[in-house]
């Protein structure tokens, strides 16, 4: 079978996806700065983006290329520090795949990269009845500009006649992290935190859900180009706060948190937290994607049955 190299696998979609993809048969190889003993059909070999190391020998094995490698946007408090670490880890890693590649014998047929959907601006009106498409230009804020750098990161590589796919992804569901996990923090004390006015729209996926697009990328040829990986009924804040309360069936507490406060917590990332970003999955359903969770309250109970 097939093998694939993977940045970012020990994340929180890295290491559903590496499961997945062992299942189906596949080898990976998971490149990585402290790489380990591999087990069961996984591999790790050594990379360093910022000192421009990758192994090369893991590189000339690899049928695909599937590159989630990033810091966490929301993990620490936006110091410029913090800013050049996301952007950096990003771009240098991207550029690090495209050059080498570039210099490299290889038999890679497809990369699938990662991007956001923080490529795009705030909603002119609330509910806005042109959720945003692929054809859409990068937002100038500080996560508009960074994905504009991170897609343009591996462009060259559609030079070299090998064929890319973007996946610009929505909010990632799953109890095992990232945005989920703190939405169920305040709910363990019976209260449903709703962000600020709660009528910010949020564009999500649930994480079966992305795993089976990269899967689906990796082996269907058509798929080319730049993709929204959002579930096709994106929610309020407030409506995503409250299915999540029910789906938990315990007693809770609506509670809006002021955007004052947000901002007082959080600095500049609050504007992000509280950005309403509709976006379309039109293009996904295009393909003929058949959406595991289309809707939040099926994503949801999934989720939360699992934490029962």
């Amino acid at each position: 079978m097939a093998t694939v190299l993977i940045t970012g696998g020990t994340g929180l979609v890295g290491k559903a996806l590496t499961r997945a993809l062992v299942q189906r048969g596949y080898s990976c190889i998971i490149l990585s700065r402290s790489p380990r003993n591999g087990t069961n059909g996984i591999h790790y070999a050594t990379w360093n983006p910022e000192a421009g190391i990758i192994d090369q020998q893991a590189l000339q094995q690899a049928d695909y290329i599937v590159h989630l490698a990033g810091a966490g946007v929301a993990d620490k408090r936006w110091s410029a520090a913090r800013k050049k670490e996301i952007l950096d880890s990003r771009v240098k890693s991207g550029e690090l795949l495209t050059t080498s590649l570039r210099q490299w014998p290889h038999q890679v047929k497809a990369v699938i990269t990662a991007s956001a959907i923080g490529w795009y601006g705030a909603d002119p009106v609330i509910p806005n009845p042109h959720p945003f498409t692929e054809d859409r230009p990068a937002d100038t804020a500080f996560l508009g500009d960074t994905c504009r750098q991170w897609e343009a990161s591996t462009s060259g590589i559609t030079e070299m006649s090998i064929r890319r796919v973007v996946l610009r992804i929505g909010i990632v569901l799953s109890r095992e992290g990232g945005a989920l996990k703190e939405f169920l923090k305040p709910l363990r004390f019976g209260v449903a935190a709703v962000l600020g006015n709660g009528k910010q729209m949020v564009s999500w996926i649930h994480r079966d859900d992305l795993v089976q697009m990269i899967t689906d990328s990796l082996e269907n040829e058509k798929w080319n180009g730049i993709y929204n990986a959002v579930a096709p009924q994106p929610v309020s804040n407030k409506s995503l706060t409250l299915a999540l309360a029910k789906a938990g069936k315990g007693f809770y507490i609506p509670m809006p948190v002021p955007a004052f406060i947000l901002k007082l917590m959080m600095g500049e990332m609050s504007i992000e937290v509280l950005k309403s970003a509709t976006v379309s999955a039109g293009k996904m359903l295009q393909t003929g994607y058949r959406f595991l969770y289309p809707d939040i309250d099926s994503a949801l109970l999934a989720e939360t049955a699992q934490e029962r």
